[in-house]
């Protein structure tokens, strides 16, 4: 594969932040009587990769939009706050093949996001030194297609692969019109793949 760039998703693909995630959100949640139940871990997985408004409605579908809405962003406040004290989990060896990628690529971060999350996993895990730049949903506005290619537009880029675990992560790559490799130990099930791997080590051999 002939690349000058890489370009990751984060969750399901760098870290797996439900678990910090989660208790963030049930502290939070806990300040709203009309909240009917605390979320679970696997409420958030099956979340990982929308936007806040898709990911409100499927928690809170029982309250009107603005009120779901204001819960929504109350929580993200903190959970962002949390991850950059606490952190998360990161996928085995991702600092090293990060460090060798470097040597090698150019790397970036897409996701779908909102501001200040990227910068907490950043914060909370030291690794902004091999990242050249970043965008997400909050920031922007925009689909997660539409940022990988301003991130494309905005470097430069040649020949980048756009590395995700979900179906929307391939929908924004062919939106984008680069290659797409799955992160099968991710959170979602993807059908249609350019590349597949099943360890974040597994990169290495493809790259």
């Amino acid at each position: 594969m002939k690349l000058d760039s890489i370009v990751f998703d984060l969750d399901g693909t760098l870290w797996d932040s439900s678990s910090s995630v989660i208790d963030s959100w049930n502290e939070t949640i806990s300040n709203y009587n009309e909240v009917k139940n605390k979320l679970t871990v696997d409420d958030m997985k099956s979340v990982m990769g929308l936007v806040i408004q898709d990911i409100a409605l499927k928690f809170f579908p029982y309250l009107e939009e603005e009120n779901r809405l204001t819960i929504i962003k109350h929580c993200c406040k903190n959970e962002c706050k949390h991850l950059e004290k606490h952190g998360a989990i990161l996928y085995d060896q991702l600092e090293e093949i990060l460090k060798y990628l470097d040597k090698k690529y150019k790397l970036f971060i897409v996701s779908n996001c909102q501001c200040g999350y990227i910068e907490s996993f950043f914060k909370s895990h030291k690794l902004n030194k091999y990242f050249i730049d970043y965008e997400n949903s909050g920031r922007t506005g925009l689909t997660k297609g539409e940022n990988i290619k301003l991130i494309i537009e905005r470097n430069n880029l040649i020949n980048p692969v756009y590395v995700g675990d979900t179906d929307g992560d391939l929908k924004a790559s062919r939106f984008a019109g680069i290659p797409f490799i799955y992160a099968r130990y991710g959170f979602g099930e993807v059908k249609d793949f350019d590349y597949v791997i099943d360890s974040f080590e597994e990169l290495l051999k493809l790259v």
